[in-house]
């Protein structure tokens, strides 16, 4: 990898500028622990320089046509697709992901989602006329964008949640600063660059790395932000919700964590349940929001289930290189809190069948570890421990399946495997989460919703539903007696 290549300035204003304070960080590879760039460190004052570059831009962007916001919209996920090795692997260095895995599965999501957004750019609802009660006036309402978003994201899919953001919010005409993970802050750099490219207006897009108590705090608490975007952790989206009231009252939306059920019935094709039980827990290391972390087995099938998730994931190939399925945990921090949480596992009576060690002498790597006769008041079977460890639960009716997936303060995402289409929409419709996989897992779509209830989030990412997000309702209304 030519390394001379990689960006490392923040991107404000279409252009590449030090930090005012000139500060950096270094920016670490998960599967070297070598340096592997050093990155201007935004604070305070290069936000202030930001924003104002999103709201100098507003004024024009959100006046730019449909059709024209469409075609650099499409621009730029061409452009996207033209530069998809290099985006993996500066992905794949920065944050531990094979890079196949980066270029096939995060990147053609990315593209296609830019796509989507592009095709709903010229066809935004525009309000509607209202028949109201005086008959001799008009009343109409307008959708109108937001104005100037905030958009903090996470480390696990740092180009995918950047694009989850910006491509939304760019068709509705809103201008944005985005904040990306000081653990992973180099792809967000490079998109920066592409929407340069692309030939978007100065200012419509700034583009800061920075660490959240001096970055994102900041933005958040901004009065010249109208709202924030934020994918995280719980603890971070409490402290999001509370700036914007110590601030401007600004909209949040959230996508924040999970600890989400999977239920096998005694009915499931057993082959296609391991299969989907395997795909929902080690996708991208465990490091999903919407891992399938507490996978509830019928007492009938246990064993044999177990025993099949067991062989597939003995065959899961460790590494970052083309056609590996789990790289690194993305850093030296999520390696401890990873096998801290197996070691918590161990402690309470759990047995470890499988893994349960590093993998390796360099690098985050973990072995894929797999947990039987879990309980549900251990500490890996409450708490979220975003890495690839599997814990397999029994159950003996469904009514207790249910019952139990749904004692969490979470809400994110949640699974159902049953040959039995009546009896699978049945338990989904009882189940609390934002999004229930019937016999598949993680499988995503730019037209579908994604988001949580309860303390998983607000509001929805993806779809139709994600415009809504950075728009605003105007009602307009006007008198027409006096027309002779």
């Amino acid at each position: 990898m030519k390394l001379e290549n990689i960006l490392t300035k923040l991107f404000i204003n279409n252009e590449f500028v030090n930090s005012v304070s000139n500060e950096t960080f270094d920016t670490i590879n998960p599967a070297t622990e070598d340096i592997l760039a050093t990155v201007q460190r935004a604070k305070a004052e290069d936000v202030d320089v930001a924003v104002k570059a999103a709201k100098d831009a507003f004024h024009v962007w959100r006046d730019v046509s449909g059709c024209q916001r469409r075609d650099l919209l499409l621009k730029f996920s061409d452009l996207m697709e033209m530069n998809q090795q290099y985006l993996a692997e500066i992905e794949s260095a920065d944050n531990g992901k094979p890079v196949s895995i980066a270029r096939d599965v995060d990147i053609q999501l990315a593209i296609k989602h830019v796509r989507y957004f592009a095709g709903w750019a010229d066809k935004l609802p525009a309000g509607k006329v209202i028949q109201s009660e005086n008959t001799s006036t008009v009343a109409m309402t307008l959708h109108e964008p937001i104005g100037v978003v905030g958009g903090i994201i996470p480390w696990n899919f740092p180009i995918l949640m950047f694009i989850w953001k910006v491509a939304p919010l760019l068709a509705c005409g809103c201008t944005c600063v985005i904040k990306s993970s000081e653990k992973t802050p180099l792809t967000a750099l490079l998109l920066a660059q592409l929407i340069k490219e692309a030939g978007f207006p100065a200012g419509v897009v700034n583009v800061l790395s920075g660490y959240g108590p001096d970055c994102g705090k900041h933005l958040a608490l901004h009065p010249l932000v109208d709202k924030i975007a934020f994918t995280g952790s719980c603890a971070v989206g409490h402290e999001i919700v509370k700036y914007s009231a110590e601030s401007n009252l600004k909209k949040c939306t959230l996508e924040l964590g999970g600890k989400s059920p999977l239920i096998i019935c005694d009915d499931a094709d057993l082959e296609q349940a391991a299969d989907t039980a395997h795909i929902g827990l080690f996708l991208n290391h465990g490091q999903c929001c919407c891992a399938s972390s507490r996978i509830f087995v019928d007492a009938k099938i246990y064993d044999q289930f177990s025993a099949l998730c067991i062989e597939r994931a003995k065959t899961i190939e460790i590494g970052t290189e083309e056609g590996k399925f789990q790289g690194p945990q993305v850093d030296s921090i999520q390696f401890h809190k990873v096998m801290g949480y197996i070691s918590s596992g161990k402690e309470e009576g759990a047995n470890c069948v499988l893994g349960g060690k590093r993998h390796g002498e360099k690098g985050y790597f973990i072995e894929p570890t797999i947990f039987t006769n879990v309980k549900d008041d251990m500490k890996i079977a409450r708490e979220e421990i975003f890495g690839p460890v599997m814990q397999l639960l029994k159950f003996d009716t469904i009514e207790e399946a249910i019952e139990r997936a749904n004692a969490t303060s979470f809400g994110l995402a949640a699974g159902v495997c049953s040959q039995n289409i009546a009896r699978a929409m049945g338990i989904a419709r009882r189940l609390q989460a934002g999004t229930v996989w019937i016999n598949t897992y993680d499988d995503f779509d730019a037209a579908l919703p994604f988001g949580g209830y309860k303390e998983s989030g607000w509001g929805r990412d993806k779809s139709e539903y994600a415009l809504d997000n950075y728009m605003e309702v105007k009602t307009v209304q006007f008198p027409i007696q006096k027309y002779h």
